[in-house]
Protein backbone atom coordinates (compact mmCIF):
# COMPACT_ATOMS: atom_id res chain seq x y z
CA UNK A 1 0.00 0.00 0.00
CA UNK A 2 1.84 3.33 -1.08
CA UNK A 3 2.50 5.92 1.32
CA UNK A 4 0.86 8.64 -0.18
CA UNK A 5 -2.81 6.94 0.60
CA UNK A 6 -5.23 9.10 2.95
CA UNK A 7 -5.69 5.62 4.51
CA UNK A 8 -5.98 7.77 8.06
CA UNK A 9 -8.85 9.72 7.35
CA UNK A 10 -10.53 6.61 5.78
CA UNK A 11 -11.89 4.82 8.85
CA UNK A 12 -15.36 2.54 7.77
CA UNK A 13 -17.37 4.00 10.52
CA UNK A 14 -21.10 3.37 10.80
CA UNK A 15 -23.97 5.76 11.61
CA UNK A 16 -26.94 4.21 13.33
CA UNK A 17 -30.11 5.06 12.20
CA UNK A 18 -33.92 5.20 13.71
CA UNK A 19 -35.10 2.38 14.67
CA UNK A 20 -37.45 0.57 12.25
CA UNK A 21 -40.44 -1.00 12.35
CA UNK A 22 -40.73 -5.08 12.19
CA UNK A 23 -37.22 -6.96 12.32
CA UNK A 24 -35.04 -4.10 12.86
CA UNK A 25 -34.24 -5.87 16.55
CA UNK A 26 -32.65 -8.66 14.23
CA UNK A 27 -30.14 -5.60 12.28
CA UNK A 28 -29.77 -4.53 15.67
CA UNK A 29 -28.35 -7.66 17.10
CA UNK A 30 -25.52 -6.79 14.59
CA UNK A 31 -25.28 -3.64 15.15
CA UNK A 32 -23.84 -5.09 18.84
CA UNK A 33 -21.31 -7.28 17.41
CA UNK A 34 -20.14 -3.59 15.31
CA UNK A 35 -20.28 -2.08 18.35
CA UNK A 36 -17.25 -4.35 19.35
CA UNK A 37 -15.97 -4.18 16.23
CA UNK A 38 -16.25 -8.17 15.79
CA UNK A 39 -17.12 -7.89 12.20
CA UNK A 40 -17.42 -11.50 11.22
CA UNK A 41 -20.14 -12.26 14.11
CA UNK A 42 -21.97 -9.48 12.73
CA UNK A 43 -21.64 -10.38 9.12
CA UNK A 44 -22.86 -14.15 10.44
CA UNK A 45 -25.55 -12.39 11.99
CA UNK A 46 -26.91 -10.01 9.03
CA UNK A 47 -26.58 -12.89 6.72
CA UNK A 48 -28.69 -14.86 8.86
CA UNK A 49 -31.57 -12.58 8.75
CA UNK A 50 -34.68 -13.63 6.55
CA UNK A 51 -35.15 -10.65 4.25
CA UNK A 52 -38.77 -11.96 2.62
CA UNK A 53 -41.03 -9.99 4.98
CA UNK A 54 -38.67 -7.00 4.76
CA UNK A 55 -39.80 -3.32 3.56
CA UNK A 56 -37.67 -1.73 1.41
CA UNK A 57 -36.19 0.69 4.15
CA UNK A 58 -35.11 -2.40 5.99
CA UNK A 59 -33.74 -4.09 2.90
CA UNK A 60 -31.32 -0.74 2.70
CA UNK A 61 -30.36 -0.59 5.93
CA UNK A 62 -29.57 -4.23 6.14
CA UNK A 63 -27.46 -3.47 2.60
CA UNK A 64 -25.47 -0.90 4.73
CA UNK A 65 -24.59 -2.72 7.47
CA UNK A 66 -23.54 -5.64 5.18
CA UNK A 67 -21.41 -3.45 3.06
CA UNK A 68 -19.65 -2.11 5.79
CA UNK A 69 -18.82 -5.35 7.71
CA UNK A 70 -17.47 -7.12 3.72
CA UNK A 71 -15.18 -3.53 3.77
CA UNK A 72 -13.69 -3.81 7.48
CA UNK A 73 -12.88 -7.67 6.25
CA UNK A 74 -11.39 -6.75 3.06
CA UNK A 75 -14.06 -8.37 0.81
CA UNK A 76 -14.25 -5.48 -1.23
CA UNK A 77 -16.37 -6.89 -4.12
CA UNK A 78 -19.07 -8.18 -1.97
CA UNK A 79 -18.79 -4.81 -0.22
CA UNK A 80 -19.28 -2.43 -3.18
CA UNK A 81 -22.19 -4.75 -4.31
CA UNK A 82 -23.87 -3.98 -0.71
CA UNK A 83 -22.46 -0.02 -1.14
CA UNK A 84 -24.15 0.75 -4.20
CA UNK A 85 -27.65 -0.82 -3.26
CA UNK A 86 -27.24 1.97 -0.54
CA UNK A 87 -26.27 5.05 -2.31
CA UNK A 88 -28.61 4.51 -5.66
CA UNK A 89 -31.84 4.14 -2.97
CA UNK A 90 -30.38 5.84 0.46
CA UNK A 91 -32.09 9.26 1.11
CA UNK A 92 -29.50 10.12 4.44
CA UNK A 93 -27.12 12.70 2.92
CA UNK A 94 -24.46 11.63 5.71
CA UNK A 95 -24.93 7.74 5.11
CA UNK A 96 -24.61 8.90 0.36
CA UNK A 97 -21.22 10.41 1.93
CA UNK A 98 -20.16 7.76 4.08
CA UNK A 99 -21.54 4.97 1.12
CA UNK A 100 -19.70 7.10 -1.66
CA UNK A 101 -16.22 7.64 -0.09
CA UNK A 102 -15.85 4.25 1.08
CA UNK A 103 -16.42 3.09 -2.58
CA UNK A 104 -14.39 5.34 -4.05
CA UNK A 105 -11.56 4.26 -1.49
CA UNK A 106 -12.27 0.80 -2.26
CA UNK A 107 -11.99 1.75 -5.99
CA UNK A 108 -8.68 3.24 -5.34
CA UNK A 109 -7.04 0.57 -3.06
CA UNK A 110 -8.35 -2.03 -6.46
CA UNK A 111 -7.22 0.17 -8.81
CA UNK A 112 -10.14 1.63 -10.44
CA UNK A 113 -9.14 5.18 -10.28
CA UNK A 114 -11.56 6.59 -12.66
CA UNK A 115 -14.54 4.75 -11.03
CA UNK A 116 -13.28 6.08 -8.04
CA UNK A 117 -13.28 9.72 -9.71
CA UNK A 118 -16.86 9.19 -10.25
CA UNK A 119 -17.90 8.13 -6.84
CA UNK A 120 -16.52 11.12 -5.47
CA UNK A 121 -17.03 13.53 -8.43
CA UNK A 122 -20.58 12.64 -7.39
CA UNK A 123 -20.26 14.08 -3.90
CA UNK A 124 -18.85 17.08 -5.33
CA UNK A 125 -21.55 17.54 -7.54
CA UNK A 126 -24.00 18.36 -4.88
CA UNK A 127 -21.78 20.43 -2.38
CA UNK A 128 -20.62 18.00 -0.34
CA UNK A 129 -16.96 19.31 -0.71
CA UNK A 130 -14.79 18.41 2.54
CA UNK A 131 -10.68 17.81 3.04
CA UNK A 132 -11.43 14.23 2.82
CA UNK A 133 -13.18 14.41 -0.45
CA UNK A 134 -10.38 16.77 -2.18
CA UNK A 135 -7.84 14.52 -0.60
CA UNK A 136 -8.97 11.32 -1.96
CA UNK A 137 -9.54 13.24 -5.38
CA UNK A 138 -6.12 14.21 -5.68
CA UNK A 139 -4.74 11.19 -4.71
CA UNK A 140 -6.99 9.58 -7.28
CA UNK A 141 -5.27 12.11 -9.36
CA UNK A 142 -1.86 11.23 -8.54
CA UNK A 143 -2.40 7.77 -9.37
CA UNK A 144 -2.78 8.80 -13.07
CA UNK A 145 -0.08 11.09 -12.61
CA UNK A 146 -2.06 13.97 -12.96
CA UNK A 147 0.80 15.96 -11.12
CA UNK A 148 -0.49 19.51 -11.38
CA UNK A 149 -4.45 18.77 -10.88
CA UNK A 150 -3.40 16.31 -7.65
CA UNK A 151 -1.42 19.79 -6.64
CA UNK A 152 -4.68 21.98 -6.94
CA UNK A 153 -6.89 19.60 -4.99
CA UNK A 154 -4.50 19.38 -2.10
CA UNK A 155 -4.76 23.54 -2.40
CA UNK A 156 -8.86 23.13 -2.00
CA UNK A 157 -8.01 21.13 1.43
CA UNK A 158 -5.92 23.18 2.78
CA UNK A 159 -8.03 26.43 2.31
CA UNK A 160 -10.38 24.87 4.37
CA UNK A 161 -8.46 23.31 7.03
CA UNK A 162 -5.01 24.64 6.90
CA UNK A 163 -3.82 22.36 9.06
CA UNK A 164 -4.51 18.99 7.15
CA UNK A 165 -1.15 16.77 7.56
CA UNK A 166 -2.33 14.58 5.05
CA UNK A 167 -2.84 17.68 2.37
CA UNK A 168 0.98 19.04 3.53
CA UNK A 169 2.71 15.44 3.51
CA UNK A 170 1.16 14.54 -0.12
CA UNK A 171 1.25 17.84 -1.83
CA UNK A 172 5.18 18.26 -0.35
CA UNK A 173 5.76 14.91 -1.65
CA UNK A 174 4.34 15.40 -5.08
CA UNK A 175 6.44 19.19 -4.95
CA UNK A 176 9.33 17.44 -4.44
CA UNK A 177 9.50 14.29 -5.95
CA UNK A 178 8.49 16.11 -9.58
CA UNK A 179 11.17 19.31 -8.85
CA UNK A 180 8.25 21.79 -8.82
CA UNK A 181 9.33 23.43 -5.81
CA UNK A 182 11.49 21.48 -3.63
CA UNK A 183 11.62 24.49 -0.98
CA UNK A 184 8.13 24.47 -0.25
CA UNK A 185 8.08 21.05 -0.10
CA UNK A 186 10.48 21.05 2.57
CA UNK A 187 8.36 23.83 4.30
CA UNK A 188 4.51 21.15 3.60
CA UNK A 189 6.65 18.33 4.86
CA UNK A 190 7.98 20.04 7.93
CA UNK A 191 5.08 20.86 9.07
CA UNK A 192 3.32 17.27 8.72
CA UNK A 193 5.90 15.75 10.50
CA UNK A 194 5.54 18.15 13.17
CA UNK A 195 1.96 17.51 13.67
CA UNK A 196 2.41 13.36 13.31
CA UNK A 197 6.58 12.95 14.28
CA UNK A 198 5.55 9.09 14.34
CA UNK A 199 4.00 9.17 11.05
CA UNK A 200 6.54 6.72 9.26
CA UNK A 201 5.06 8.26 5.53
CA UNK A 202 5.43 11.68 6.28
CA UNK A 203 8.84 10.86 7.55
CA UNK A 204 9.38 9.48 4.21
CA UNK A 205 8.53 12.36 2.10
CA UNK A 206 10.64 14.87 4.37
CA UNK A 207 13.70 12.63 3.83
CA UNK A 208 12.97 12.55 0.59
CA UNK A 209 12.58 16.33 -0.19
CA UNK A 210 15.75 16.90 1.43
CA UNK A 211 17.38 14.35 -0.96
CA UNK A 212 16.01 16.15 -3.80
CA UNK A 213 16.68 19.93 -2.50
CA UNK A 214 20.74 18.44 -2.23
CA UNK A 215 20.66 17.81 1.44
CA UNK A 216 21.89 14.28 1.91
CA UNK A 217 22.63 14.16 5.68
CA UNK A 218 19.20 15.00 6.33
CA UNK A 219 17.51 12.96 4.18
CA UNK A 220 19.50 9.90 5.47
CA UNK A 221 18.42 10.97 9.07
CA UNK A 222 15.14 11.03 8.46
CA UNK A 223 14.41 8.30 6.24
CA UNK A 224 16.64 5.99 8.71
CA UNK A 225 13.88 7.26 11.18
CA UNK A 226 11.02 6.10 8.85
CA UNK A 227 12.31 2.53 7.98
CA UNK A 228 12.54 1.60 11.81
CA UNK A 229 8.98 2.89 12.32
CA UNK A 230 7.68 0.83 8.95
CA UNK A 231 10.58 -1.58 7.71
CA UNK A 232 8.18 -3.64 5.38
CA UNK A 233 6.91 -0.34 3.29
CA UNK A 234 8.07 -0.70 -0.08
CA UNK A 235 8.35 2.96 -1.08
CA UNK A 236 10.07 4.00 1.98
CA UNK A 237 12.81 0.79 1.19
CA UNK A 238 13.29 2.23 -1.97
CA UNK A 239 13.55 5.52 -1.03
CA UNK A 240 16.38 4.39 1.79
CA UNK A 241 18.09 2.44 -0.65
CA UNK A 242 18.57 5.21 -3.30
CA UNK A 243 19.87 7.84 -0.83
CA UNK A 244 22.16 5.57 1.76
CA UNK A 245 22.87 2.98 -0.42
CA UNK A 246 22.39 0.39 2.35
CA UNK A 247 20.87 -2.91 1.47
CA UNK A 248 17.91 -4.06 4.17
Amino acid sequence: MTTRQPTGETEYQYQESPPLAGKDEKIQEGVKYIRLKNWNDALKEFLSIDTSEFAHDEKIELAYYLGLCYAKLEKYEDALNYLEQVVTSEHDIIRVFQCRMTLAYIYILTKRVKMAEYELNKLKSIGLESPLLFNTLAYAAFLQKQYKNAIDLYEKTLEIDTNNATAMNCMGFILADTGIDVMRALRLCRKAVDSKPQNAAYLDSLGWAYYKSGEVVEARTWLRRAIELAPEEKEIQMHFKIVTGEAL
